[in-house]
């Protein structure tokens, strides 16, 4: 093949079109090599794009090594991806934030990360979603949950989650808890949801909420069995019936759920601070979620909202997105732990293969779920 024909090739082949943009999502899946340079290089390096008939593709650094070409010093080809590198570095001051006695400081972060503060804060919120400091308020509120149900007195509790005064804590117990700690203790005895259950075009859907905002949308076939369901997973809570002022609210998700749109829901977790709903304007577009969980699945969830719609993720690409590769089961475990359909959008992970399964209201609806972002998205 000739240089022309090369070119041909090259300028046809959706790689190409990869490297000319950059695209750091195509990183480790190929890579390219330069006749004249004698280097191979990430799609995303940052050097002046070659000739094309310059250029061949390789599936690996040791397929491109094997065809005589050396790693570019510039994009480091044979390091982990910048991304996966930028994970792993936001997990490691995650885990600082976790078994530190009091939440390390900006300055101290960066510290460890050996950058400015301002680059950290940045980073660790592209990778996150949320701020260090919004990090280490919901470590904490799940550590403070955690003693909570363990340690003898209410006090004890506060003091062995980091609280230096109970003042501190009662100030932002609501916040953090949805409720009273003595309530908490007890096991959220009391806790009003209320729910409704309406039609969309996935069968029946049940959407639930607190004070803070929507804590369930459940899919099914059966309205009986989604009440059976919400019940289950709230089994002390008292469960209200839906009264006209919910029903608007049910029909304004199952809008959200048939024309999803990017900014419909606004997620908050505990300690970040939270608009309820009954703090929003009457005819608000958007919807504030009630999401509690382990700050393991918080850190997934995030990562699935930053899944684009019409697209798709494997776990184990949103383990290295997390910065615990080796941690595509336990991913799989919080998708499984999601009870809010569609607004923490689960039906976009895949396996590695590409194919679908592992969706709690069925492989059907994740398909449907899918086909109908990629209509709206193109």
């Amino acid at each position: 093949m000739n240089a022309s024909e090369t070119a041909t090739a090259v300028e046809s082949d959706p790689r190409w079109a990869a490297v000319l943009a950059r695209d750091a999502a195509s990183d480790g899946r190929f890579y390219y090599s330069v006749r004249t340079t004698g280097v191979y290089c990430r799609p995303s390096c940052g050097a002046r794009p070659p000739r094309p008939g310059n250029v061949a593709f390789h599936r690996s650094t040791a397929e491109a090594e094997a065809a005589g070409f050396r790693p570019c010093r510039r994009c480091r080809p044979c390091d982990p991806p910048l991304a996966e590198r930028n994970a792993a570095l936001v997990a490691e001051l995650c885990r600082m934030i976790e078994c530190e006695d009091h939440a390390p400081s900006l300055e101290e972060l960066a510290r460890r990360a050996s950058m400015s503060e301002s680059h950290v804060h940045r980073l660790f919120k592209s990778v996150t979603g949320i701020t260090p400091k919004a990090y280490a308020s919901a470590h904490r509120a799940a550590r403070v949950r955690r003693e909570l149900r363990t340690s003898p007195t209410v006090t004890d509790a506060i003091y062995e989650s980091g609280y230096n005064s109970n003042g501190r804590f009662y100030e932002r117990s609501d916040e953090l808890l949805g409720m009273t700690p003595t309530r908490f203790r007890a096991g959220g005895d009391r806790t009003e949801i209320r729910f409704a259950i309406g039609q969309c075009s996935l069968g029946a859907i049940l959407v639930a909420a607190t004070s803070i905002g929507v804590c369930a949308i459940l899919l099914g076939d059966d309205p009986e069995e989604l009440a059976h369901d919400l019940e289950r997973r709230f089994p002390k809570a008292t469960i209200i019936g839906a009264d006209a002022d919910f029903e608007r609210l049910v029909a304004t998700v199952v809008g959200h759920v048939e024309h999803p749109r990017p900014s419909s829901w606004c997620a908050r977790s505990p300690g970040e601070g939270s608009h309820g709903l009954h703090d929003l304007p009457r005819q608000s577009d958007e919807l504030p979620l009630d999401i509690r969980g382990t700050v393991f699945q918080q850190r997934v969830w995030q990562a699935l909202r930053g899944i684009p719609a019409g697209s798709t993720a494997t776990y184990a690409e949103i383990a290295r997105a997390i910065g615990a590769p080796k941690a595509a089961r336990a991913v799989a475990q919080a998708c499984a732990a999601n009870s809010i359909a569609v607004a923490i959008p689960c039906h976009r992970v895949v396996r590695l293969d590409g194919s679908l399964s592992g969706y709690r209201w069925g492989v059907e609806r994740k398909r449907r779920l899918l086909e109908r972002e990629s209509r709206a998205e193109s």
